[in-house]
């Protein structure tokens, strides 16, 4: 318990978050599927933010205390807030694929692969690229995918950044966002709670690759002393041949 409140101030506490370079289309992010404090609060921000028009149908509550190192009653009060729901069953949304139709024009995807088929650093780009568009029914777009039908979300927390501009083959192009500074988090600590969210999508995508890294270090340590094993096998089988 002490340990998962500890991440929680981790989580919220300006100043103590990894800082990342500034928001370009060309950023990227450094995922950690063995960082657990990282993917604790991933996890926190993925169920406070992202659940309430996205699912992760994929996704069972219980297997990610597993493997973050939470007990049943941190993730029930922690991670699940939809009426009904157990600690068993997979992470399903409250709002229906009917009315994201109709409130944003298309309905909102499942997360659970999304960070294995675009890669994280598309996922890092996304969540760090909203910026300032008055045309947009939101008021909002994004430098990856331009005319982006959903709300800033996250907007409570980063503030609403401006565009950054620069011009190419005579015309001005979008290249980035400018630091906000009316959010409640620096702008390091956003990007910092947005490499963490990224890092729990990978995970989400790949639950598995943790201990997939882990097995591999061990195979080849295997084979590296079979291989002396087998050197001097031979050495001992041919000594008398010539």
């Amino acid at each position: 318990m002490r340990k998962f409140l500890l991440t929680l101030t981790l989580a919220l506490v300006p100043g103590l978050l990894v800082a990342l370079p500034a928001n370009s289309v060309s950023a990227s992010v450094d995922v950690d599927p063995h960082d657990k404090q990282s993917l604790q609060r991933g996890a926190m921000l993925f169920a406070n933010y992202c659940m309430a028009c996205h699912e992760a149908s994929l996704m069972r509550y219980n297997r990610i205390g597993q493997d973050l190192g939470l007990d049943e009653d941190l993730v029930e009060k922690y991670l699940i807030f939809k009426p009904g729901t157990q600690v068993h069953d997979v992470m399903t949304n409250v709002m229906s694929q009917s009315d994201a139709e109709q409130w944003f024009g298309a309905p909102a995807p499942d997360l659970t692969l999304y960070a294995r088929r675009h890669g994280p650093d598309r996922v890092y780009r996304f969540l760090t690229g909203f910026y300032r568009d008055d045309d947009q029914p939101f008021g909002v777009n994004n430098t990856v995918v331009s005319g982006v039908s959903m709300p800033h979300v996250l907007e409570v927390m980063q503030g609403l950044p401006e565009p950054r501009y620069e011009e190419r083959d005579g015309r001005m192009v979008v290249v980035g966002v400018e630091e906000a500074t009316n959010g409640k988090v620096s702008p390091a600590e956003f990007r910092g709670a947005m490499r963490d969210l990224t890092n729990f999508m990978d995970y989400m995508a790949e639950p598995v690759k943790a201990e997939r890294e882990r097995l591999g270090v061990r195979v080849l340590i295997f084979l590296f002393i079979f291989l002396i094993v087998a050197y001097l096998l031979k050495r001992e089988y041919w000594k008398d041949v010539h």
